[in-house]
């Protein structure tokens, strides 16, 4: 999508993105290898009661949605962040995630006219609905003529 189709209200669905175990164990093993996350007989017993995937890797599949299915081919180069990050609920292996969009925010910088400012909310849902991750992020777009319009 391009800039100027991410306007203030707009709302995008995406997924579902099915939860793998091979995906949650690897994840967790490269960059987030606390027990929870890495053994399943352990966490089997653990507060959770059961695997559950990284939080971080649940932001990943999000991007990853979000990356193929709305900035691809856009004017979006960069991000400075993030408001804020929750994850209320935990991810589990065979779960089946949505990723619900709302654009809060769509202007043009006022000290930088080339630069396009998108401020959305990203909710992503297990099956069931209950929400698994809810952040705000700013995205950067290069804007030419076509974008400022």
């Amino acid at each position: 999508m391009k800039f100027a189709e991410l306007t203030a209200g707009r709302r995008i669905s995406l997924g579902p993105l099915a939860v793998d175990e091979g995906e949650v164990l690897a994840f967790a093993g490269k960059y987030d290898s606390q027990w929870f996350h890495t053994d399943p007989e352990r966490a089997a017993d653990g507060p959770f009661q059961g695997l559950i995937a990284s939080g971080w890797h649940t932001c990943a599949m999000a991007m990853s949605l979000i990356a193929s299915e709305v900035l691809a081919d856009s004017e979006s180069f960069a991000s400075p962040g993030l408001a804020y990050v929750r994850w209320p609920n935990p991810v589990r292996p065979g779960d089946s995630l949505t990723l619900e969009l709302e654009v809060l925010e769509q202007r043009v910088s006022d000290s930088r006219p080339s630069l396009g400012i998108v401020r959305w909310q990203w909710m992503m849902k297990r099956q069931g609905g209950a929400v698994v991750l809810d952040l705000e992020a700013t995205s950067m777009f290069r804007l030419g003529e076509e974008g400022r319009s």
